[in-house]
C-alpha cells in the first residue's frame, strides 16, 4: 500500500528516533536529541500558526514560559504532580491565547508581529520581576517527574538522558500526528485557504476570525508543552525560556526547515539545536548567525531547506 505524506512523515520521524541512538558515541547525545524533540514540538505549533494559517507571532516563547513555570510553581502552590502541572500549563496557555488572540489577530503583517512580540516581552518581564514567586533572573527549581524512580522500583535501570529522549520523542510524534491530521482535515483546508487569501476565504464562507484564533490557541498549547518538557527535563528554569531571543529561535527554526512542512520545520529545529552544541567556539556569535541564516533562507530558499531540497531532487529525477 502506498503511504500518504502524513504516514510517510510519521514513519520517517519514528525511524529516526529509534535508529539514531545506535550512532550516539556517548549519553550526551541523548540530551541533544531530546532538546531537538522539544524544539521540534514548539516549531510544529509555529507550522500550524504560520505555515497553515499564515499568521506571524514573535512572542510564542511567552507561552513556553507559562508552561515551564506552571511545572515549577503548581507543585509548590497547588500541591499537584508535575505531570498534572504540564496539563495545567497547557490549559492556562490556551486560555490566555484565546483572550490575547481575539484583539491582536485583528492586526495583519508586521503589526501582528509587533503585538505578539509585546505579549512575549510582558510575560518575560513578569517572570523576571516577580522574584518572590518565580525566583527572578536566577530561576527556580522544578520538581522531579518521578518516572525514573518508578521504573527503578519496577526493576528497570535507565539513565535520565535516555528516559527523556524516549519521552520527548513520543511527545514529538504525538504533536506531529495532531498537526498532520489537522492539515488534512476540513479545518486545515480552511486554514490554508485563508493563508492564500483572507478575502477569498471569507467570500466562500470561511469564518476567518474564528480559524485564526483556533490556530493561535493550538500553537500556544504546543509551545506551552515544549516549555514544560524543557523545565521538567532540566529540573530548573529561568525567564530566558520566555525571552524574545527564544521566540526568534522558534521562528528561525521553522523558516529554515520549511514553515509549511511539519517534517521540514523539525529538520530546521534539528539543525539549529545541534549547531550550537557542536560549534561551541562560535557561541558568542550565535544570534548573529541566526539572523544571517534567516536572511539567506528568505532570499535564496523561500520554501525552506527541506522542501527546496525535495524540489531539487524531484526536478533532477524528471
Amino acid at each position: 500500500m502506498k503511504l500518504g505524506s502524513k504516514h510517510t512523515t510519521l514513519l520517517v520521524l519514528a525511524v529516526i528516533i529509534i535508529v539514531a541512538p545506535f550512532f550516539f558515541p556517548s549519553s550526551y547525545y541523548f540530551r541533544v536529541g531530546s532538546l531537538i524533540f522539544i524544539n521540534g514540538l514548539a516549531v510544529t505549533g509555529i507550522v500550524i500558526l504560520t505555515g497553515y494559517a499564515g499568521q506571524v507571532s514573535l512572542g510564542h516563547a511567552g507561552f513556553a514560559g507559562i508552561g515551564a513555570y506552571a511545572c515549577a510553581l503548581a507543585p509548590v502552590y497547588l500541591g499537584v504532580h508535575p505531570g498534572l502541572a504540564l496539563i495545567i500549563g497547557a490549559l492556562l496557555s490556551g486560555a490566555i491565547a484565546f483572550l490575547v488572540g481575539r484583539p491582536i489577530l485583528r492586526l495583519k503583517g508586521y503589526y501582528l508581529g509587533v503585538a505578539s512580540l509585546g505579549f512575549g516581552i510582558l510575560v518575560a518581564m513578569l517572570l523576571t520581576n516577580e522574584a518572590q514567586i518565580t525566583g527572578g533572573p536566577d530561576g527556580i527549581r522544578v520538581a522531579d517527574l518521578g518516572i525514573r524512580g518508578l521504573l527503578r522500583e519496577m526493576g528497570f535501570r535507565v539513565k535520565g538522558s535516555e528516559l527523556w529522549y524516549v519521552l520527548t520523542g513520543i511527545c514529538l510524534l504525538i504533536g506531529a500526528w495532531l498537526a498532520l491530521n489537522l492539515h488534512d482535515s476540513p479545518t486545515g483546508r480552511a486554514l490554508r485557504a485563508l493563508h492564500g487569501s483572507e478575502v477569498a476565504a471569507r467570500t466562500v464562507g470561511v469564518d476567518v476570525a474564528r480559524l485564526k484564533l483556533q490556530a493561535f490557541v493550538i500553537s500556544a498549547v504546543f509551545a506551552s508543552v515544549s516549555g514544560s518538557l524543557l523545565a521538567l527535563q532540566n529540573r530548573f528554569i529561568t525567564p530566558e525560556v520566555a525571552g524574545f531571543l527564544h521566540s526568534v529561535e522558534m521562528v528561525t527554526m521553522a523558516v529554515l526547515g520549511g514553515v509549511g512542512s511539519v517534517l521540514g520545520a523539525i529538520f530546521g529545529a534539528a539543525i539549529l539545536t545541534t549547531l550550537p552544541q557542536v560549534l561551541t567556539v562560535f557561541a558568542e556569535y550565535e544570534y548573529a548567525v541566526l539572523g544571517l541564516v534567516m536572511m539567506l533562507v528568505m532570499i535564496f530558499l523561500r520554501d525552506g531547506l527541506l522542501p527546496s531540497l525535495a524540489k531539487l531532487i524531484k526536478g533532477r529525477e524528471q
